[in-house]
C-alpha cells in the first residue's frame, strides 16, 4: 500500500509538470495549427528569469514565479509579433513554422547560455520539508507542485469554457473563416494563445527546474514529452493532453519505481507507436474525413 501511494504521488507530480507543459502545446497546435520548436525554450526562460527574479534581484519567491511566468507570456507575445504573424497567410505554414520557431529557440538557448554560462544552477524556487503518510514521505515541494499545475490548468480552463475570451478562441479553432465572419478578431485570438502558451510553459519550467536545475538546454526534454503526450492524446486536443499528461505521469512512476528510471521514457515512445499503429488520430483526437 505505502509503494502505491508513493508512485501515485510521484506520478501526480511529474504529470502536473507534463500537464503544464503540453496543454499550451495542444492549444497552440488546435488553434493554429502550429507546432511550436520554442516551446521548450519558453520553459528555460521561465526558469531563469525566476532564478533571477529571487536570487540577482532578492525579490520573494512568490514574486520570483509570477515574473518567471510573465516572462515565458512576453517571449511567446514577442515571437508572434515578430515572426509568426507575418506567416500565418502563408500555404505552407504548418511546414515553415517549425523551421522559423526552431531558429528562434536556438537564438534564445544561445542568448541564455552567454548569459549564464553552461554551469547548472540550484532553482532557489522550492519549499523545503516533508512529512509522512504512515511510511511514505511525502515532499511539500511535490504537494505545492500539484497545487500550482491544478491553479493554472484550472483557470485555463475556466477561460476556455465560462468566457467570451475562451469562445473566441474555440470559434478560431473550430473555423478561421467562420470566426472572422462572426467578427472574431482572430489574428489577436492568436496572439493571446501564444502568450497563455508561453505562461503554462513557463510554469512548468519553473516546476521542473525545482526538482533537478538549470541549464540552457533544460527545455529540450520536456518539449519531446509534451511533444509525445499530445501525439498519444491526439494534436489539438487540449483536454485529452491534460488527462493523458497525468496518466502518463503515474506510468512513468510505476515503471521507474519497478524497473528503473531509465525505463520510463523509452515505454512511452513504444506506446506512441501502438497508438498511431491502432489509433492515428490519437486517443482523444477524432478522425478527419476529407471529400474531393
Amino acid at each position: 500500500m505505502d509503494a502505491i501511494l508513493q508512485i501515485v504521488i510521484t506520478g501526480l507530480t511529474l504529470g502536473s509538470m507534463y500537464a503544464l507543459g503540453s496543454v499550451g502545446l495542444a492549444l497552440t497546435y488546435g488553434t493554429m495549427g502550429m507546432f511550436n520548436m520554442a516551446h521548450g525554450v519558453f520553459m528555460t526562460i521561465g526558469a531563469y528569469a525566476s532564478y533571477t527574479a529571487a536570487t540577482v534581484w532578492g525579490l520573494p519567491l512568490p514574486v520570483a514565479i509570477a515574473f518567471g511566468i510573465l516572462a515565458g507570456g512576453i517571449v511567446g507575445a514577442l515571437m508572434h509579433l515578430l515572426v509568426v504573424r507575418f506567416m500565418l497567410s502563408r500555404d505552407d505554414f504548418q511546414t515553415t513554422i517549425m523551421v522559423a520557431t526552431a531558429g528562434v529557440a536556438i537564438l534564445f538557448q544561445d542568448l541564455i547560455l552567454k548569459q549564464f554560462g553552461a554551469y547548472p544552477f540550484k532553482q532557489p524556487v522550492q519549499i523545503e520539508g516533508m512529512f509522512r503518510i504512515g511510511n511514505t514521505v511525502i515532499a511539500y515541494q511535490s504537494i505545492a507542485i500539484m497545487a500550482m499545475a491544478a491553479v493554472l490548468i484550472g483557470a485555463m480552463a475556466w477561460l476556455l469554457t465560462k468566457t467570451r475570451f475562451g469562445l473566441a478562441i474555440r470559434a478560431t479553432a473550430m473555423n478561421q473563416n467562420a470566426a472572422k465572419l462572426m467578427g472574431v478578431k482572430t489574428e489577436l485570438t492568436y496572439l493571446q494563445v501564444i502568450l497563455i502558451a508561453g505562461t503554462l510553459a513557463a510554469a512548468a519550467g519553473i516546476l521542473i527546474s525545482s526538482l533537478a536545475s538549470l541549464s540552457p538546454g533544460m527545455g529540450t526534454n520536456p518539449l519531446i514529452r509534451a511533444f509525445v503526450i499530445c501525439v498519444v492524446a491526439g494534436l489539438g486536443s487540449v483536454t485529452g493532453a491534460g488527462l493523458t499528461a497525468i496518466a502518463l505521469g503515474v506510468m512513468e512512476a510505476g515503471i521507474g519505481y519497478y524497473f528503473g528510471a531509465r525505463y520510463g521514457f523509452p515505454v512511452m515512445l513504444g506506446l506512441v507507436i501502438l497508438v498511431l499503429i491502432f489509433r492515428p488520430a490519437g486517443l482523444f483526437g477524432k478522425q478527419g474525413v476529407i471529400r474531393a
